[in-house]
């Protein structure tokens, strides 16, 4: 069975992926192939395209296309729930009443015209929608390769009205215990509250969660932003996740907290800069986080960690790794899966696993992120000499110990090597890496390659067999989706990739997934003892991943970058 999970239902973060019979054999976001963040507003023209050529699949030949927004019943509690929530904006509580599924048939319109442009036959191929925080669930259910029963989260920013999702899988199936609906989201809370501190939403969250580790939690009490109620929570819409005429405004941008916030915090951040307060800010904002999902958890989950101590979690907020470094501290959790392209991107898998499962393929767990294009050394090749003036190059002779050399001499290089990766994370497909314990170095990639904000941490990829050494757990970590301690006799050995907090978000790499990339890492333990690299994303400050040799090129000579490794070819600027 052939499946294409399409998604861009909410605006942003469109994408693709492809499975056949019941194996994940390709996806990839639209950003990547349109070069702007989030490809926001389009539709996965680019994306679609590549998995069904990469997988050399006719668009006739696709059985399923799965969509991950599906139509609400009006005699449900969902729509309902948005009406009472938004009775403040008449229009937007009536049109959830009378016309609540409005948004999805224009989508499904959408959909059906890009089938259309790609060849697909609808007299063939099935249109199948499947709820937003289902695909979220079933990413992380369906590709978790747990067996047996086990916990599902979703905490997102919103889908058609649900925002937050709890629930268990037993036997393929998932079970729906609560779903807590718009406006009362804690995904949706943390998204106001980083617009407030100077950031975009659905981009800079991770910021804010960055910053928290600068603050302290306890200086000021955010607590009245989430009111407690029996068996759940409201957010306190006098403050944040509010429409129309209650947003804050200045100048032409609307925000989505109120006047009211601003008087009480005070005005809105501004700058790169992370100081006092909204440093403060920002640590108990997370802790708030932190806080209710535990307490969400201890509410609806308990009862099914205790029987089985595992937890799939997808969603915006899954994307926190502070928070699943909380989760997995719970004594009635011993396993915890975090699907590596948590957010919306995510949902195009989503939809497809679980379509996938529901027509009776067997789903195969998700072993690696590695799902995007590649490019051969001939077409790295062709790429580099539309730049001749600009750079010198040449085939190395052994790629891994050559550029351990360069790592080594405390430079850091680009790294661009096989297919690329689906979701946020770079794990050494896409990378700018630096050798660790080099004193400097995390700071010269932010302020001369990424510029970026100076305190922005960066991350760890070490080896398999000294991961539990430095992380001091046998926890799996494949994806950089949880921070962890890091030992005190590594901190001093890896200074570059420990966070203000002592934590790193870690990326365990085995031989297996990334074969190349486990070699230079123990090309680097031979150099310099320490099996360990410093890795970020190849890509600047406000724009995507790099997809294509192209884009790596661009962004090379775009930044103070001395070293690019492209598959076999080392390229240095021109002298």
């Amino acid at each position: 069975m052939i499946i294409l999970g399409l998604s861009g239902a909410l605006q942003h973060d469109p994408s693709a992926a492809l499975m056949i019979d019941g194996e994940v054999v390709a996806a990839a976001e639209e950003e990547r192939f349109t070069r702007e963040k989030h490809a926001k507003k389009c539709l996965p023209v680019e994306s679609a395209k590549f998995c069904l050529e990469y997988a050399g699949v006719a668009p006739e030949q696709v059985d399923y296309v799965a969509f991950p927004f599906a139509p609400i019943s009006l005699f449900g509690p969902a729509r309902w729930a948005y009406a009472r929530a938004y009775w403040y904006a008449p229009d937007r509580a009536l049109d959830a009443i009378f016309n609540g599924n409005r948004r999805y048939r224009a989508h499904r319109k959408k959909i059906m015209a890009l089938g259309r442009e790609l060849g697909i036959d609808w007299n063939k191929t099935e249109y199948a929608p499947v709820e937003h925080h289902l695909s979220h669930a079933s990413s992380a259910y369906h590709l978790s390769g747990f067996e047996g029963k086990c916990a599902i989260m979703g905490v997102d920013g919103k889908g058609e009205y649900a925002t937050t999702f709890f629930g268990y899988g037993e036997r393929g199936q998932i079970h729906k215990i609560k779903e807590f609906y718009d406006p009362h989201s804690l995904g949706g809370l943390y998204g106001s509250i980083t617009e407030y501190l100077g950031f975009e939403m659905l981009d800079g969250e991770y910021k804010v969660m960055g910053m928290a580790p600068y603050g302290d939690p306890t200086r000021y009490d955010l607590s009245r932003l989430v009111l407690p109620r029996k068996k759940g929570f409201a957010v306190n819409t006098k403050y944040a996740n509010v429409t129309g005429v209650r947003r804050h405004i200045d100048g032409a941008q609307s925000f989505y907290f109120t006047d009211a916030l601003v008087d009480w915090l005070g005005p809105r951040r501004v700058g790169d800069a992370a100081h006092d307060p909204y440093i403060h800010y920002a640590a108990s904002m997370q802790a708030l986080l932190e806080h209710w999902v535990l307490k969400l958890v201890d509410e609806y989950l308990a009862d099914v960690l205790a029987e089985t101590g595992k937890l799939a979690f997808a969603g915006g907020s899954a994307l926190n790794v502070k928070l699943n470094q909380r989760l997995l501290a719970r004594d009635d959790l011993e396993e915890l899966f975090v699907q590596p392209a948590a957010g919306d991107s995510g949902t195009a898998l989503g939809a497809a696993t679980f379509i996938a499962q529901q027509k009776g393929d067997q789903v195969k767990a998700m072993q690696h992120a590695y799902l995007g294009p590649k490019y051969s050394n001939a077409a790295c090749l062709r790429a580099i000499e539309q730049h001749a003036d600009q750079c010198e190059w040449r085939r190395m002779e052994d790629t891994v110990s050559e550029t351990a050399d360069i790592l080594a001499a405390g430079q850091p290089v680009a790294w661009f090597h096989g297919r690329m990766e689906f979701g946020p994370r770079a794990l050494g497909g896409r990378s700018i890496l630096g050798c660790p314990s080099v004193e400097g170095i995390a700071d010269r990639i932010n302020e001369q390659i990424k510029f970026r904000e100076q305190w922005r941490p960066f991350c760890p990829s070490m080896l398999d067999r000294i991961a539990e050494e430095v992380l001091q757990t046998e926890h799996p970590a494949g994806f950089m989706t949880i921070t962890f301690d890091v030992a005190d006799a590594w901190k001093d050995r890896i200074p570059e990739v420990v966070h203000q907090d002592g934590t790193a978000r870690a990326q365990v790499v085995d031989p297996v997934s990334n074969p190349r990339y486990y070699a230079l890492l123990e090309a680097m333990e031979s150099r310099t003892g320490n099996g360990v690299l410093l890795n970020t994303s190849l890509n600047r400050r406000g724009e995507p991943l790099v997809c294509t040799p192209t884009d790596a090129l661009n962004m090379f000579f775009g930044c103070d970058l001395n070293y690019l490794v492209l598959e076999d070819w080392l390229v240095t600027k021109s002298k």
